[in-house]
């Protein structure tokens, strides 16, 4: 699966598509790739107030269970409710429909120290 070029990238394999102060979060295919079949998610709730690189989510799968850490500092907005259903949207559209939340970003300058997708991919060896 190609990298999209318009995201930034944790260290920790999350990205964030950033639309104004608004950031919506997921696990990079990679991630995912890594989990295998997912079978959980649990999403933080709207209001909540993270710090970047804070657990924020929960990603469960057959084999392991692992924390989402929020690339940026904020407020939830929105969480993916159609995880609930399928969780394995995480698995078949990482990108796309398997985004686990949107959270108002309290410092845009948090997102120069997160990685393109060119560093990213450096990073994981494609």
């Amino acid at each position: 699966m190609n990298i999209p070029e318009d995201l930034k990238f944790a260290e920790t394999h999350e990205w964030v598509r950033v639309t104004g102060d608004i950031g919506t979060v997921g696990i990079t295919d990679h991630a995912q790739a890594e989990l295998t079949d997912i079978v959980f998610v649990e999403p933080p709730k709207a209001g909540a107030k993270f710090s970047a690189h804070e657990a924020a989510a929960v990603v469960e799968s057959v084999k392991a269970a692992s924390d989402i850490y929020t690339p940026v500092s904020g407020e939830i907005v929105e969480a993916n409710e159609a995880l609930s259903e399928n969780a394995s949207l995480l698995n078949t559209d990482p990108y796309g429909a398997g985004w686990i939340f949107k959270i108002r970003i309290a410092d845009l300058s948090e997102l120069d120290a997160l990685k393109n997708a060119a560093a990213y991919r450096a990073q994981i060896g494609k």
